[in-house]
């Protein structure tokens, strides 16, 4: 068992937190931090990012919302003893071009491979659990989830598998060092027939509608998002048009010696709990 700690960024989120469970179980010392853990972490705030670093010799690392911060953080890191770094970013980063998506995590990806530590990257499709944990929930539970996604399926991945991906990354010193995995699910789903298969588990009816671009900017800022938000989100639906991202790949069972697990998995597992039921936004 290592007696070296992680320190896990954004450990209450969607995969922060399935990370951290991960490395306990494995018995790996970890340090939770967000901006409401015990060790406080905000990429707001750079004083306070050396109390969490301290001690820590490799980093779960999320990007933070805007570009630039990483690369102070990485630098600081190394002067803190920090080795390794696993960082979670979006499928075919390197493919999106002029695309104002995703500037974050393109500065993140430059931060890590700069410097003197040793990086793996984690790029992972969409999760599973933006239908229950995030953005599509209360659509879906108000009968309807309307979006700008076409017909280009995407492979969704499960949040589980990405926590054990960079699980695995992580207690495996040396082994993925300079890599960049590109995280899927094992078959590719259009947003109807994910929608169709969460109704029928469900027991509800849900629907999903094609929306273009400029309504579905619209529709969020009349739910009270920021325009520039808005016009953000509304640019990965752009570059999933293109279908770049629509066939699946096997690096999850590269990583894991197993097969992703499929969207119907979660689907069914997800479905028991009642999260889809109507009035459960």
């Amino acid at each position: 068992m290592s007696t070296d700690t992680t320190l896990v960024l954004g450990a209450t989120g969607k995969t922060g937190r399935r990370v951290a469970a991960r490395l306990r179980m494995r018995g790996t010392p970890i340090r939770t931090a967000s901006r409401t853990s015990p060790t406080p972490f905000d990429w707001a705030h750079p004083d306070g990012w050396d109390a969490a670093l301290t001690g820590a010799t490799a980093v779960y690392l999320i990007a933070p919302p805007v570009p630039g911060p990483v690369h102070d953080f990485v630098t600081r890191a190394a002067a803190a003893g920090v080795r390794r770094v696993v960082l979670l970013s979006g499928r075919g980063a390197d493919t999106w071009g002029e695309s104002d998506f995703g500037l974050d995590m393109r500065d993140a990806e430059d931060a890590v491979r700069g410097s003197t530590l040793e990086w793996t990257i984690l790029r992972a499709s969409n999760f599973d659990q933006n239908f229950d944990e995030d953005l599509f929930h209360a659509p879906l539970t108000a009968g309807e989830l309307a979006l700008p996604a076409g017909a280009v399926p995407e492979p969704f991945l499960d949040a589980e598998d990405v926590a054990d991906a960079a699980a695995t990354v992580l207690t495996h010193p040396g082994t993925h060092a300079g890599r960049v995995y590109e995280l899927t699910g094992p078959r590719a789903l259009t947003f109807a027939e994910a929608v169709e298969l969460i109704a029928r588990a469900a027991g509800q009816p849900i629907t999903y509608r094609e929306l273009t671009p400029a309504d579905y900017v619209t529709a969020l800022v009349e739910q009270g998002w920021n325009p520039g938000d808005a016009d953000h989100v509304t640019a990965m639906f752009a570059l999933m048009a293109r279908g770049l991202f629509a066939t699946p790949t096997d690096d999850v069972a590269t990583l894991l010696g197993r097969a992703a697990r499929p969207f119907e998995d979660y689907v069914a597992r997800t479905a028991v709990t009642g999260i889809w039921q109507k009035g459960r936004a």
